[in-house]
C-alpha cells in the first residue's frame, strides 16, 4: 500500500509540474538559466535536477532509462479522448504498432475491424476509438490571449440570448489572463440547465458536438477549438466559478489549506468533514470567506503565495493582497507609432496624429507619446538622419501648440522613438539627434541569439544613454513564433532601479513582454513600469487592457506603473 501511495504521489507531483510548464507566461529555459526553476508552482528540486539535465545535454537519463521498454507510439496515442496509458500501451503492444504516425496506423487498423477482434474489446470500443481519432486536435495549440478572447466573446453573447441564464463567465487560463490559450471553457449561471445546455449545443457556427451530459457540453468550432460549457444553478455557481477557474495548482493548494479547517471542495460547494454537511455558495466571495480568505482575483490564482496573502488580508495582517492595477488607472499610452514618414528602419505606422490623439481623447488619455522607429541606419548619412528628426520635432511642438490653443479637452504629447539597439549596445542614431527629442525608448529588433553576458552588456549599455529611458518589450520574445533573448534580469532591474530607467510592459498580444513572471520581480525589486500599446494602427489603442492583464498576472498595483501618473509627474521623470 505504501508503495502504491508513493508511486501515485510521484505521478501526481510530476503532472502539477508538466502542466505548471506548459502554461508558462515564459520560457522554462530562460527560469532555468536565471537559476529559478524551482520558483515554478510544482517543481521541487527533483524534477528541477531532471530539467536541468535536459537544457544540459538535450536528454534525462533518469527518464530513459524509466521508458526503455516503453515504445514512443504510446505516447502519440495517450491524448486521444478516452485512452489512457494503459489503453494506449494495449493496443500499441497488442497491435504491433510502430511509430511515427501511430494515429494514423490505428485508424488504418480500426477502419479494418482489427480492434474489434481484440480480447476485451468490441465494436462499441471501436466506434468509440474512431471518433476519438476524427475529434483529435494536434496537441500544443495554443492560441493567443486576443484571439481566444474575441472567439469565447461571441459564444458569451450566444449564451446570454438564453433567456434562463443571468450570468456568463470564461473560465480557466483565459479568465487567468494567461498569455496562450488551449480549450475555451464557459461557465454559465442559469435557473434551466436543461434548456441552457440545449442552447449551447446548438450554437449556429459549431462544427460538431463532442459530448453532452446533464451540466456539461463540448463542441467543436471553426479552428478546431473546442470549447466546454458548465451549467449550474445560482445558489451554487460562485463554487463552480471557482473550481474550474484553476490553476490546478491553486486549486490543490485550496483543497489542502481546507483540510486544515475539516473542509473540501469541489464545484457544489464547501462541505463540512465534521458534519458532512455541503454549503452551496453563490458567489466567488462567499467561497473563499467561508475559508476565512479575502477574495483571491483570477489573475493570481497560481499558487504563487496568494493563499498565504489572502489568509493575511482576512485577518487585516500584512503583508496581504496588492489592490492590483486596473485599465481605468491608465492616464496615458508611452508607446505609438504614425505615419509621419521619417523613413523607419521598421514598419511605420498607419494612421495619423490627429486620429491617434481623437482617439486617446476618447479614451480619457492625459498624454501620449509617439514612439516612431528610428531612421533606417543603412539608408541614410547622419546629416539625413539628424534632419528626418528635426522634421518630427517641429511637427510635434506645432501639434502640442494647436492642442494647447482648441477648445476640447487638452492631451500633450511626447516626442520619441523606439530605437534600436545595436549588437554592441550602441543606440542606431546620430548624437546630434537626441537633442531633438524628448526621449527614447530602446529595444533588440535583430541579433537575438548573443550569450546572457554578451546580451546583458548590450542592453545596459544602452540604457547607459542619458535619453534612454524605457527599456521596450524587454525580452523581444514573440509568442508561438520566438523565444525571448537571455539576460541577466537582477542586473537589468537592479540598473533599473539605481538609474531611473523604466521596463515596459509591451501590450501587444504577439509580446505581452516583459513576461508576467518577470513583472512580478521587478515588482519585488521596486522598479517602475510603463506600458505601451505599440500600437501601429490606431484600432491598436485598445489592447492596452492587455498590458493590464499581464501586470495583474505580476502582482503589480497603480503605483508600480509611471502612466497611471498625471503628466506634470510623468513629465519630469522621462525628461
Amino acid at each position: 500500500m505504501y508503495l502504491y501511495a508513493s508511486g501515485k504521489s510521484r505521478i501526481i507531483a510530476y503532472e502539477r509540474a508538466a502542466d505548471a510548464v506548459e502554461h508558462l507566461s515564459s520560457e522554462a529555459k530562460d527560469l532555468y538559466d536565471e537559476g529559478k526553476l524551482e520558483d515554478i508552482p510544482g517543481v521541487g528540486a527533483s524534477i528541477a535536477a531532471n530539467l536541468s539535465d535536459i537544457f544540459k545535454t538535450g536528454k534525462s537519463k533518469h527518464f530513459e532509462a524509466l521508458l526503455k521498454s516503453v515504445s514512443p507510439a504510446v505516447f502519440e496515442l495517450i491524448p486521444l479522448e478516452g485512452i489512457g496509458p494503459k489503453l494506449a500501451y494495449k493496443l500499441v503492444n497488442e497491435l504491433k504498432i510502430k511509430p511515427p504516425d501511430a494515429i494514423s496506423k490505428l485508424k488504418k487498423l480500426v477502419l479494418k475491424g482489427e480492434i474489434a477482434k481484440l480480447e476485451g474489446f468490441g465494436e462499441d470500443s471501436q466506434a468509440s476509438i474512431l471518433k476519438a481519432i476524427d475529434d483529435y486536435k494536434e496537441s500544443g495549440n495554443r492560441h493567443l490571449l486576443n484571439y481566444a478572447e474575441s472567439v469565447a466573446n461571441l459564444i458569451v453573447d450566444w449564451m446570454k440570448n438564453d433567456a434562463s441564464v443571468t450570468r456568463v463567465d470564461t473560465l480557466g487560463s483565459l479568465r487567468r489572463k494567461v498569455s496562450t490559450i488551449g480549450d475555451i471553457d464557459i461557465a454559465c449561471c442559469t435557473n434551466d440547465v436543461s434548456k441552457t445546455i440545449e442552447h449551447f449545443v446548438n450554437y449556429p457556427d459549431k462544427k460538431r458536438v463532442l459530448d453532452r451530459g446533464d451540466k456539461k457540453a463540448s463542441i467543436i468550432i471553426p479552428g478546431n477549438i473546442q470549447v466546454d460549457l458548465m451549467a449550474q444553478r445560482p445558489n451554487a455557481y460562485g463554487a463552480l466559478l471557482q473550481h474550474f477557474t484553476g490553476s490546478k495548482h491553486h486549486n490543490i493548494a485550496l483543497r489542502e489549506y481546507a483540510r486544515t479547517k475539516s473542509k473540501s471542495l469541489s464545484e457544489y460547494g464547501i462541505r463540512n468533514l465534521k458534519t458532512k454537511k455541503l454549503k452551496k455558495l453563490a458567489s466567488e466571495e462567499e467561497f473563499y470567506h467561508s475559508l476565512s480568505l479575502s477574495y483571491i482575483p483570477p489573475e493570481l490564482r497560481e499558487d504563487t503565495g496568494e493563499i498565504q496573502a489572502a489568509e493575511s488580508d482576512f485577518k487585516n495582517q500584512t503583508p496581504g493582497l496588492p489592490k492590483l492595477i486596473g485599465l481605468t488607472d491608465i492616464k496615458g499610452d508611452l508607446q505609438i507609432h504614425s505615419n509621419f514618414d521619417i523613413e523607419t528602419s521598421h514598419d511605420l505606422g498607419i494612421s495619423s496624429y490627429r486620429v491617434i490623439i481623437q482617439k486617446a481623447q476618447e479614451l480619457g488619455y492625459e498624454y501620449l507619446a509617439f514612439t516612431d522607429h528610428n531612421p533606417s541606419r543603412s539608408k541614410h548619412s547622419d546629416k539625413q538622419i539628424i534632419d528626418l528628426i528635426k522634421r518630427k520635432k517641429e511637427s510635434i511642438e506645432k501639434l502640442n501648440y494647436s492642442l494647447m490653443h482648441n477648445n476640447k479637452r487638452v492631451i500633450s504629447v511626447f516626442n520619441s522613438l523606439e530605437v534600436d539597439i545595436k549588437s554592441n549596445g550602441d543606440l542606431s542614431i546620430p548624437e546630434a539627434a537626441f537633442d531633438c527629442l524628448d526621449f527614447v525608448l530602446v529595444s533588440i529588433h535583430s541579433v537575438f541569439r548573443l550569450s546572457k553576458e554578451l546580451m546583458t552588456k548590450r542592453v545596459l549599455q544602452a540604457l547607459n544613454h542619458p535619453k534612454a529611458k524605457i527599456f521596450a518589450h524587454p525580452t523581444g520574445r514573440k509568442l508561438n513564433e520566438r523565444e525571448g533573448v537571455e539576460l541577466d534580469w537582477d542586473k537589468i532591474f537592479d540598473y533599473a532601479k539605481e538609474n531611473n530607467k523604466f521596463i515596459e510592459i509591451n501590450a501587444d498580444p504577439m509580446r505581452l513582454d516583459l513576461p508576467d513572471y518577470l513583472v512580478k520581480d521587478a515588482v519585488k525589486r521596486g522598479v517602475m513600469l510603463t506600458m505601451g500599446t505599440d500600437a501601429h494602427h490606431v484600432d491598436h489603442m485598445i489592447n492596452m487592457r492587455y498590458a493590464v492583464y499581464v501586470a495583474r498576472r505580476g502582482w503589480a498595483q497603480k503605483v508600480n506603473v509611471l502612466n497611471t501618473r498625471p503628466f506634470k509627474d510623468v513629465k519630469m521623470l522621462l525628461i
